[in-house]
């Protein structure tokens, strides 16, 4: 059986056992075919748009003896799909950004149509894909965490709200009562936003790092404003010590989470 990346794996282990999925900018088709391979998965769709990544995946697929149940698709986001054939759609590996905007066009084309649940990595922005998500009925499940080679990764799995059984939604998910800061409730749902609210109820060394790594970038900007005389650098540095102030509060009341005292 192929082997997975940490941060495929993480991706891989949160898809719903017998879901038929779509792995959108698939690359090399890894994730789809080991779905496959391991029974978790019927089928498959990999949409890559690109020629070099689109013609690797019709390799790995053809390698590994799935031609007949990973079909290999080539065209832009969501529009490899036609709608009801899957269950769960995978992204991995992008900007939120591009990836709220992958997945817009597809629920405005009708290509979600019949997606019940979605697992998805974006590089950075993640703040962009839960707003996305919210805004179309979409309840996170869980998120994870991860390093691998040095970068920090996020994997965010929710469902559909119609497709839910469960006793919680998106009210429960962004609850603001996590937060025991001296905050407006605007302020402490822009944070949740940002940092993640599963991660914010389960904090890590992992997530800690991040948002440490955030402040020492945000210092660094700060430092290069106070070079310029320009009357705007003031108010950006102002904005940007604001920010760092936040995310150490919010850093501070979380148990496991010891932030730098410089």
């Amino acid at each position: 059986m192929i082997k997975l990346s940490k941060r495929l794996q993480t991706i891989a282990d949160l898809v719903t056992d017998g879901s038929r999925i779509a792995d959108i900018g698939s690359d090399h088709a890894l994730l789809p075919v080991y779905l496959v391979q391991s029974g978790k998965s019927p089928s498959a769709v990999a949409g890559e748009l690109p020629d070099g990544p689109f013609l690797a995946a019709k390799k790995q697929t053809a390698e590994a003896g799935l031609k007949s149940v990973i079909q290999v698709r080539q065209g832009d986001g969501l529009s490899v799909l036609n709608p009801g054939e899957v269950d769960t759609v995978t992204i991995a590996g992008m900007g939120g950004s591009l990836m709220a905007d992958i997945l817009e066009a597809g629920w405005r084309s009708g290509k979600l149509a019949g997606v019940t649940e979605l697992v998805l990595q974006p590089n950075v922005g993640e703040d962009l894909v839960r707003r996305w998500l919210i805004s179309k009925g979409f309840v996170l499940q869980g998120e994870m965490i991860l390093e691998e080679d040095g970068r920090i990764y996020e994997v965010l799995h929710a469902w559909s709200a119609s497709h839910l059984k469960l006793n919680h939604d998106n009210e429960w998910v962004y609850q603001t009562s996590i937060l025991s800061v001296d905050m407006e409730d605007e302020t402490k749902t822009e944070w949740l936003y940002r940092m993640g609210p599963y991660l914010l109820r389960q904090p890590s060394e992992l997530l800690t790092k991040k948002w440490q790594f955030e402040l020492g970038k945000l210092s660094r900007i700060c430092q290069q404003l106070t070079l310029s005389e320009a009357e705007e650098s003031r108010g950006k540095e102002a904005q940007y010590r604001a920010e760092m102030k936040q995310i150490k509060e919010v850093l501070a009341c979380l148990p496991t989470v010891k932030p730098s005292s410089s």
